[in-house]
């Protein structure tokens, strides 16, 4: 049996965690699963401009480490780029490092205490809004029902997942 990973140190993670072609109904879309650790390193020595040496000691891990991570992110991110496949972002060793109020994080992973969810924010469940079709050809729209999720809806215009519109 290999040994475990150790954890990785990662300050960033995304709101947004899926990106798919526009137009493809997400359900003919094959998926690459990109890892939060990955992410962190591409969004270090590549966004950042960082050294692998510096990314590398930010992320507590060795120079070789962060240079197969890389290497593996790219792949992916090319991958769901040229083939046209969905990007998600999911997964991997991580610890959080910062979550921005200048504590260190409790590695406790997507969406906790920072705000998000049933406790506030514009992520927030609870009622208002409504459910959108995407697809600007179609102008269909319904009223959201708390407790049934818009993404898991579909157009019957078009077919196209629903998207959650907030009233203004």
């Amino acid at each position: 049996m290999p040994r475990p990973k150790n954890p990785r140190r990662v300050k960033f993670i995304p709101e947004i965690t899926y990106f798919k072609p526009v137009g493809v109904p997400l359900a003919h879309l094959k998926e690459v699963n990109l890892n939060v650790d990955e992410l962190e390193a591409v969004r270090l020595v590549d966004y950042d401009n960082k050294g692998q040496e510096e990314s590398a000691d930010k992320m507590g891990i060795s120079q070789s480490t962060i240079q197969r991570i890389l290497a593996s992110a790219r792949k992916k991110i090319a991958q769901g780029l040229i083939l046209g496949q969905a990007i998600r972002v999911k997964g991997g060793e991580k610890n959080m490092v910062n979550n921005g109020n200048g504590r260190p994080g409790k590695g406790r992973g997507f969406g906790q205490g920072r705000g998000r969810g049933r406790k506030g924010g514009p992520l927030q469940a609870g009622p208002g809004g409504y459910c959108s079709c995407p697809n600007p050809e179609c102008d269909y729209q319904e009223a959201h029902q708390p407790g049934k999720p818009c993404y898991q809806q579909v157009c019957p215009k078009c077919g196209s997942q629903l998207i959650r519109k907030r009233e203004e």
